[in-house]
């Protein structure tokens, strides 16, 4: 009976030395780990270069601005007036671009574009075979964009923007191109002495999209049409009378920009940021 009842006290202090044990271990409910806080990398600055085809589009118009001649031929009406299907066009070229922009938001950014493009000015209809001349185009535009950042790394936009153009080492062509002139009867040479053009201001328009491979890097595709009307002046010498002609050409450029290249974003916070757009 002693035996019995000495083994009974230890299990009653034993049991109630495991519950005292229990109430001292910390909560598991408190242990749990908050739920996760959504980030957003944001960089503010990005630089894009690429390869871009400029490809002038627009017609041209040249007008009379003496009046001696060409009446006698059937050309024009007079100073001032059109000179019969007479054009001047300039040549495609390929060049390098460099894009700066700023994000003021995740979707709204500015964009300033700046390159130089040089060109060749050829006549058309009956001044075709004709050089007219050559000429540096620097045509620095800001644009306006928005970007749209809800289909994940595809990141396509849309912009409209202010160009300004102006022409920089402008030299006359050196050739001399042969005619023939029905009303008079005669075969002569034309070839142009002068040639100066005047700078413009016009509207951008722009789509595009970045395929983004990480927060920073990423691929691009962009088309840009820009509205380029400069006025032209030239003086054309005709060997058949003896004349320097002088022109005045309504150059309608109007060109397409076609480009593709690489994005690189950076600034703004060293690494992930709480969303807060």
């Amino acid at each position: 009976m002693k035996i019995a009842k000495l083994l009974g006290a230890f299990a009653v202090a034993a049991t109630m030395g495991a519950s005292a044990n229990a109430a001292d271990l910390p909560s598991r409910k408190a242990a749990v780990a908050p739920a996760p806080v959504m980030i957003d990398a944001f960089h503010p600055f990005q630089i894009r270069l690429r390869a871009t085809a400029v490809i002038p589009d627009g017609k041209s118009t040249v007008y009379d601005s003496w009046g001696a001649i060409l009446p006698a031929t059937g050309l024009s009406f007079g100073a001032g007036s059109p000179i019969w299907n007479a054009g001047v066009k300039p040549s495609t070229t390929v060049i390098p671009e460099l894009d700066i922009s700023y994000y003021l938001t995740k979707n709204i950014a500015i964009e300033a574009i700046c390159c130089f493009s040089p060109h060749k000015i050829n006549g058309q209809g009956v001044l075709a075979g004709l050089d007219i001349g050559k000429t540096w185009v620097f045509p620095p535009t800001i644009m306006l964009q928005y970007h749209f950042t809800n289909f994940g790394a595809f990141q396509p936009y849309v912009g409209v923007g202010v160009n300004f153009t102006a022409f920089l080492g402008t030299k006359a062509g050196s050739n001399w191109q042969t005619f023939f002139t029905p009303a008079l009867g005669f075969t002569g040479f034309n070839t142009v002495t002068h040639l100066s053009i005047g700078s413009s201001w016009g509207i951008a328009g722009q789509v595009g999209f970045d395929y983004m491979i990480n927060d920073r890097w990423g691929v691009n595709v962009d088309v840009k049409r820009i509205m380029m009307r400069p006025t032209a002046h030239a003086t054309v010498f005709n060997s058949a009378t003896g004349l320097f002609i002088p022109v005045r050409t309504k150059v309608n450029i109007d060109p397409w920009l076609v480009s593709a290249g690489i994005t690189y974003r950076f600034g703004g916070a060293a690494g992930p940021v709480v969303a807060k757009y």
